[in-house]
């Protein structure tokens, strides 16, 4: 259980961090596009090189391909649902952020304390969930200061957030301690999914709108350092 919360205040510490920037400092919208772009390239080598291939590995194709569209199609439906609640709230960018945040952490981490289950524990997996908060919740902060947050409320909120997805860590792992090897492939897969459709749907797309044309090295650059944190 230490490694997995060790491994979950890690990956969290991104938001309570990029939170306190964020509230002291706005960055410019092209330079949060590209760490976007950034954190994209190494959840993609995470997703290709670690994720994946362990669930093929532990249950075989059919089982970790069907997780995979599974959880995809459960961030679609979620997401869905959300983007229609939160367009009603004009002017709430910085909740709608954390809102994503949340919805697309809780399965990655899950992932991250499955993968400490599989192989030990994922650094790959570590470095991009790092990487894909630290922007988001800079950005997030920075929406809610200007629309009138106090900056200890916006800290202690993306804080929380930070707890709840280091909480889904430790869950990943002791929930699934006593299930077979085997059955694991599914829901690592079906985490997979959902992070790939996060990609899809929310990452790439506004890394491409605000970071053109230095976004395209970003993600080339992520996806290489996620790629040797592998062991290439």
């Amino acid at each position: 259980m230490l490694p997995a919360l060790v491994f979950g205040l890690i990956g969290s510490s991104a938001l309570v961090l990029g939170s306190a920037v964020g509230s002291f400092w706005r960055p410019p919208v092209r330079l949060s596009a590209v760490l976007l772009a950034f954190a994209s390239g190494t959840l993609i080598s995470a997703l290709a090189f670690e994720l994946f291939p362990a669930a093929v590995e532990l249950g075989g194709l059919w089982p970790a391909g069907l997780g995979l569209l599974a959880g995809a199609a459960a961030f679609v439906l979620v997401d869905t649902w959300l983007d229609a609640r939160v367009s009603k709230r004009a002017g709430e960018v910085g909740f709608a952020l954390l809102a994503a945040v949340t919805l697309d952490g809780v399965p990655e981490n899950l992932a991250l304390g499955v993968s400490l289950l599989a192989d030990g524990g994922s650094l790959t997996l570590l470095v991009a969930i790092f990487a894909s908060n630290l922007p988001e919740a800079l950005v997030g902060a920075g929406e809610m200061r200007r629309s009138g947050k106090s900056r200890a409320f916006t800290i202690g909120i993306w804080a929380l957030a930070a707890v709840l997805l280091t909480a889904a860590v430790v869950v990943g792992r002791v929930l699934l301690a006593r299930v077979a090897m085997r059955h694991l492939a599914f829901p690592l897969a079906f985490a997979g999914g959902a992070v790939l459709a996060s990609l899809a749907d929310t990452l790439m797309p506004e890394a491409f709108e605000h970071g053109r044309p230095l976004n395209a090295l970003a993600t080339a650059a992520g996806f290489f350092l996620s790629f040797v944190l592998a062991g290439g």
